[in-house]
């Protein structure tokens, strides 16, 4: 279990020593087997992936394995996520290469010089953000908003990997458009490639279901392999991956000019806020799933350094990939220990095994993503939101539509805005009642309408919300009606301020106005279960003094014992307006 955030302080703060290796900790023997048998498994189905990635950033093959080497070891070392899969991404591949492209040939050297710094000023954002703990923005991602983004994420992989599963060439990275084109290409369909996908992702998803512990992912892999480089699988129209370079990466600075870097800061911005959303939604997704605490500083800082390795070795922009991450926790990586054996692999691939992957399948590549998407389509936990409450049901299913139909950056962005806003119109339209009497006599909370009263000359009435600015109008309107309408002349209105903890300059004066009504109908206002912070607001506004301070109480039963043993005392009190 991860470190818990730590308390925010002042913005300018310098942040604390980063707690290394938060994402291992705490080390067992028995863990460190089980994630290194998943960094293994792991390292099967992404190698391929990422390999795929360098065709959407436009980027030489290898740069893809050189996106899980050091990046994926610096998030390792300062991450704090146990989960979150640091590597090559599709979302953040596509804004690189659609901006850098116009400035560059792609996988020419200027353009490799282009794509490390994006990642640099990248990691430069990252630190910024570090440092003034923007951190807390994960926490505007509510689970009902988690369950619509990894849902929607699904549904967008999905979609991506079925050009790739049934032969047919997409050339857009947005998701409705790459549909179009693959419906528009099904006369096209080459038999062999989708047979063979096809055959892949009903393994993989039977195996899940009927032996989740047989690693079928591994096996479709080095068979495919095996199979291609045996019967000349390229001779049958199946494509494959091609030749993937060896070596290591150099380790060296981009070089570009100063007016090429003021160029970029654009496109590093978009990569910052993409990252910042897509990497807090899934580590989020991933820690609510284990019953995990997070502490998002310090994966920003790990996300950071990952994009300061991916500079410095001459690779692109790594994000925390939804996708990957799902396919860790599928093949049983519970820390990232799992992620530094994948990136052991790696380092192996490229120092000795280069050679036997350019055999590999595109189709087997894209129907094992495919089994991935489906498991991140979370229809359980969709069911379980419409069940319980179908306004919230409604925001997921428009998230997941967003993450489709806009894309991840602009989905997950509205999806906090639309959270935002549901907040505030709760705020605004809070949940009222009044105190009546039932068929048995005993007090319940009723709708606050017109012509209700709790008895005889008494009105008891919540408030489900702070008093601010934009639903005072509706407190004081709400407290006018039920004064006018009660059907006998109310001599007391208490109002039961328990779900209040402040209210602002702009509720204060309505307030006033609402005093200067009941008083002019000869009705007294009484709060109960006033909070200490409340009651400073409304000694601070005037209100105490407007309507003494004998009828002010810290609990409901004080303030009812008040009216109606003590109403004479009451109205002796010099301080009370009546």
């Amino acid at each position: 279990m991860t470190d818990k955030r730590p308390d925010s302080g002042s913005a300018a703060d310098l942040p604390s020593a980063p707690r290394l290796f938060g994402g291992v900790r705490p080390f067992t023997r028995a863990g460190a087997v089980r994630d290194a048998l998943a960094g293994v498994t792991l390292a099967s189905m992404n190698i391929p992936q990422v390999l795929g990635y360098t065709r959407i950033a436009g980027t030489p093959v290898v740069t893809g394995l050189y996106t899980v080497l050091l990046p994926l070891v610096a998030f390792a070392v300062f991450g704090s996520s146990r989960h979150l899969v640091v590597a090559a991404d599709s979302a953040t591949a596509a804004i690189l290469a659609s901006s850098v492209s116009s400035m560059a040939t792609p996988e020419s050297a200027k353009y490799m010089a282009l794509v490390g710094m994006v990642a640099l000023l990248t990691a430069g954002l990252l630190l910024i953000a570090r440092v003034f703990k923007l951190g807390f923005l994960a926490d505007f991602l509510s689970r009902t908003v988690l369950v619509g983004f990894l849902t929607g994420v699904g549904f967008q992989v999905g979609i991506a990997m079925l050009g790739g599963m049934f032969g047919v060439a997409v050339g857009s990275h947005r998701t409705l458009d790459q549909a179009w084109e693959i419906a528009q290409g099904l006369p096209g369909v080459q038999l062999p490639t989708l047979a063979l996908s096809a055959l892949v992702a009903a393994a993989i998803l039977l195996g899940h279901r009927f032996a989740p512990r047989l690693p079928v992912a591994l096996l479709a892999v080095v068979g495919s392999i095996a199979a291609s480089a045996a019967y000349d699988f390229a001779g049958y129209g199946i494509a494959v991956i091609g030749p993937v370079p060896g070596g290591l990466p150099s380790i060296t600075l981009p070089d570009v000019t100063w007016r090429e870097t003021l160029a970029l800061l654009p496109v590093a911005a978009s990569c910052f806020v993409m990252i910042i959303a897509q990497s807090a939604a899934t580590a989020r997704v991933f820690a609510v799933r284990h019953r995990e605490r997070l502490d998002e500083d310090a994966d920003i800082l790990g996300l950071s350094a990952a994009n300061a390795a991916a500079a410095v070795s001459g690779t692109f922009v790594v994000n925390g990939s939804p996708t990957q991450t799902a396919m860790a926790e599928g093949a049983g990586a519970r820390s990232q220990f799992a992620q530094l054996v994948f990136a052991g692999i790696v380092l192996l691939v490229l120092l000795l095994l280069t050679g036997p992957l350019q055999y590999l399948p595109r189709g087997v590549l894209a129907a094992i993503v495919f089994t991935i998407a489906v498991g991140m389509v979370d229809v359980e936990g969709l069911r379980d939101i419409r069940r319980e409450s179908p306004g919230e049901f409604k925001l997921a299913v428009l998230t997941a539509a967003a993450v489709v139909a806009i894309g991840v950056e602009q989905g997950i962005l509205m999806a906090i805005v639309l959270s935002l806003l549901r907040h505030v119109r709760h705020s605004y339209r809070p949940h009222t009642a009044v105190l009546a009497p039932d068929a048995t006599g005993r007090w319940e909370p009723t709708p606050a309408t017109p012509g209700t009263q709790t008895q005889p000359g008494l009105v008891v009435y919540r408030f489900g919300a702070d008093l601010f600015y934009a639903n005072t109008d509706r407190f004081a309107d709400q407290v006018r009606a039920l004064v006018a309408h009660a059907p006998t002349p109310v001599r007391w209105f208490v109002v039961d301020a328990g779900p209040m903890t402040d209210l602002d300059y702009s509720a204060a004066r309505s307030v006033r106005d609402l005093i200067d009504d009941l008083t002019a109908r000869h009705v007294g206002l009484v709060f109960a279960r006033v909070t200490p912070d409340l009651r400073l607001d409304m000694d601070r506004h005037g209100i105490t003094a407007a309507i003494g301070e004998a009828c002010v109480f810290g609990t409901l039963h004080e303030a009812l014992a008040a009216v109606h043993g003590g109403a004479q005392a009451l109205k002796a009190d010099k301080s009370v307006v009546f």
